[in-house]
């Protein structure tokens, strides 16, 4: 992630729509990203347009002032509407936004668009039921969806993108300002990806949980929630067959969930420092320059056995199984070079057992149990950020 002193962040462009002299629905304002220091927008910009309605709404004078990624350019930014159909009625709904003269000065920027009504300055939500802001990368001149925006696709063309909501949810009668901003690129992954770490990309949370060594919502590299785990990469890491702890009859009072290894590791070291253990082992690992590696929690082990087994995530809460086939290339796990056999986490039962997960197939493929600290059981390190 860049670190926020790093971090190029315009004030948004933002153009109300202005009411004509005969009375108009409240529709959308077409909202030009200005590139200058002041500019004043082409007359021959200044005309009504009607989406999906016989009012129309006028736009096009005034002056701006910004500065952006695209210096002296001026990028167009259009609203599209749909109807969105339902049993007995149905509504406009804002379903696409399309962007365009965009420069290669932009290159490797997020553009994030918002959506107000006419009095709030909360922005409205736009797809995915709850989402407000469409974030846009672009990569060297290819637009794709940025980070936290499901539920969203993009289409690519030279200087133009194109972000449709999959279900929308803004009705075009509210929707009275739209903004745009461009700033520093917040890299995303996906799962299969490889990881800052050199590791694999193993699970996806975009709305973030709670890491680090404290196990808080400040705990990521760049203080905020984590939103991915990482798996060391076969091609680095040879699973050890060793025992959880160099003491194993005293707890250390460790946690099941997702985010919670690191802080649980941290414990089981402090405790005993014995090396060659599957809690000092994984964080004597340093894949990719990084120092974060520790030994998975219960459930992010969980989650590490459905991807290394081709299984499609559902829930946090469900499972690992038998099916599939261990280092399935369905979701990028084809490299993961794990052992058709047992992993440690590093969630305890008491003082003297803790839980593991059977990674092979058969009848306990999959499943989750406890065995005694001192038993020998595979280990791999993973990362949260």
């Amino acid at each position: 992630m860049t670190n926020s002193h790093d971090s190029y962040h315009d004030d948004p462009i933002e153009l109300k729509q202005r009411k004509s002299k005969q009375k108009i629905s409240p529709i959308f304002a077409l909202v030009l990203l200005l590139v200058s220091g002041g500019f004043f927008l082409q007359t021959t910009l200044a005309s009504n347009i009607s989406l999906s309605s016989s009012a129309s709404v006028e736009f096009g004078q005034g002056i701006l002032q910004s500065t952006a990624c695209s210096g002296e350019s001026q990028l167009a930014l259009t609203p599209n509407s749909a109807f969105t159909n339902v049993a007995g009625a149905g509504s406009y709904k804002f379903s696409s936004v399309t962007v365009s003269g965009i420069p290669d000065s932009c290159w490797n920027k997020d553009f994030t668009i918002n959506a107000y009504d006419e009095t709030s300055n909360t922005p409205l939500a736009l797809f995915d039921s709850t989402l407000t802001s469409a974030v846009i990368y672009n990569n060297g001149g290819t637009f794709s969806r940025g980070f936290g925006s499901t539920g969203m696709t993009v289409a690519s063309s030279a200087g133009t993108f194109t972000a449709t909501f999959t279900v929308p949810v803004a009705l075009a009668s509210t929707v009275f300002r739209i903004t745009i901003q461009s700033g520093a690129h917040a890299p995303s992954y996906g799962v299969g990806d490889t990881g800052p770490g050199g590791g694999f990309i193993y699970y996806v949370d975009e709305a973030g949980f709670s890491c680090g060594t404290e196990f808080t919502s400040t705990g990521s590299p760049t203080g905020g929630l984590c939103h991915y785990l990482e798996v060391a990469s076969a091609a680095v890491w040879s699973d050890p067959l060793i025992a959880w702890s160099g003491n194993t009859n005293t707890s250390v009072t460790t946690s099941d969930a997702i985010g919670a290894g690191y802080k649980n590791t941290l414990a089981m070291t402090l405790q005993s420092s014995t090396a060659d253990k599957s809690g000092t082992a994984s964080r004597a690992y340093t894949g990719g320059g990084k120092s974060d590696w520790y030994l998975p929690s219960k459930n992010e082990l969980n989650q590490m056995c459905k991807w290394a087994r081709g299984q499609a995530w559902t829930s946090n809460a469900t499972v690992c199984n038998n099916t599939g086939t261990l280092n399935s290339a369905t979701y990028g796990a084809s490299t993961a070079g794990l052992v058709e056999s047992v992993y440690w986490s590093s969630s305890e039962v008491g003082t003297s057992s803790a839980w593991f997960q059977y990674l092979m197939g058969g009848s306990l493929g999959g499943n989750q149990n406890t065995t005694p600290k001192t038993s020998a059981m595979f280990v791999r390190p993973v990362r949260a950020f």
